[in-house]
């Protein structure tokens, strides 16, 4: 059987990373709104060529999916556009900026709908839930999350808040974690400058199963080791884990005490957000759908509701 035609819709540095670890995999093609960077990165990864404009995407019956790793304020479109066409689309987040949009892409058929959400994939994940399950911290009652560095939003991400940006995915790692339905949530917004995208997000957020999750995600704070080596904890009625927020080590406090290293080589996790793509492909539903990134984005869009008017 042939190998799957994607074409990769926006053709910036994400898209370089993604199409590389699915080089020999599956068959490329490029779209860029600059055909000159479409042109080059076809160049670049050996692909089969490039189109002029989306629409010619969608009409193309041979194309099998999209990665669309264009700027959010495409997303909603391009995603329902692919999607209709009957194409299987792998979006980058977030999926989509408001809630209108999100509602939008609900009224397609998202069964073939992946959000690249790479925290969902991390080795270190698997290993904080194994131990939740295995009842090493007794009943879950607290999931507390942090990463704090400086950073600036550059180009199209100058426009969007760091939550959006960056904390989705520490969203993302919560909702992994609780796997619970979202009941409240309350936010603050520490060092607000007027008409400026937010820069710095305290969370707290509340869930069906009585679980509280809180993340303090910041862009706006110096940190030497740019945001690695800060902690977060999980805490449990019998003890509790600590970890490196970014997933390279975890320290498991409770019934039974554990160091564990989870997994250096894909330590971000997309390689195995790729190996799920392919999946997707073969007709496998992604556990990363519609329905987790609507509960990751609303809780944003909740927390973004209660920003000064």
């Amino acid at each position: 059987m042939a190998e799957p035609l994607v074409c990769f819709v926006g053709c910036g540095s994400i898209c370089a990373s993604h199409a590389k670890r699915l080089q020999g995999r599956v068959r490329m093609k490029f779209f860029s709104r600059s055909e000159s960077s479409a042109t080059t990165m076809n160049a670049r990864l050996g692909g089969e060529g490039v189109y002029a404009t989306f629409d010619s995407i969608l009409e193309d019956e041979n194309v099998d999916a999209l990665i669309v790793t264009s700027p959010p304020i495409v997303h909603a479109e391009q995603v329902i556009g692919g999607l209709e066409a009957g194409k299987a689309v792998l979006v980058e987040k977030p999926l989509c900026l408001d809630r209108s949009e999100l509602e939008a892409v609900g009224r397609v058929r998202t069964d073939r709908l992946m959000v690249a959400e790479n925290y969902d994939f991390k080795p270190s994940l698997r290993t904080l839930l194994s131990w939740i399950d295995s009842g090493k911290i007794g009943n879950l009652e607290r999931v507390r999350l942090r990463k704090c560095t400086k950073q600036a939003g550059e180009g199209w991400r100058s426009a969007h808040g760091a939550l959006l940006e960056g904390g989705i995915h520490f969203v993302a790692l919560m909702t992994s974690l609780v796997r619970s339905d979202t009941v409240d949530v309350q936010a603050e917004f520490p060092g607000l400058v007027d008409r400026e995208p937010e820069r710095h997000t305290s969370l707290e957020v509340t869930f069906g199963n009585g679980v509280t999750g809180e993340l303090v995600y910041a862009w706006d704070t110096p940190s030497l080791t740019r945001g690695a080596f800060q902690h977060s904890e999980i805490v449990g009625s019998e003890g509790r884990i600590v970890f490196e927020s970014n997933g390279i080590y975890a320290m498991c406090l409770g019934r039974q005490h554990a160091l564990k290293f989870p997994g250096l080589s894909d330590l971000m996790g997309y390689g195995a957000m790729m190996d799920a793509f392919l999946r997707l492909l073969q007709g496998e539903p992604s556990s990363s759908g519609y329905a987790k990134a609507s509960q990751d984005l609303g809780i944003v869009m909740s927390a973004y509701e209660q920003l000064p008017q």
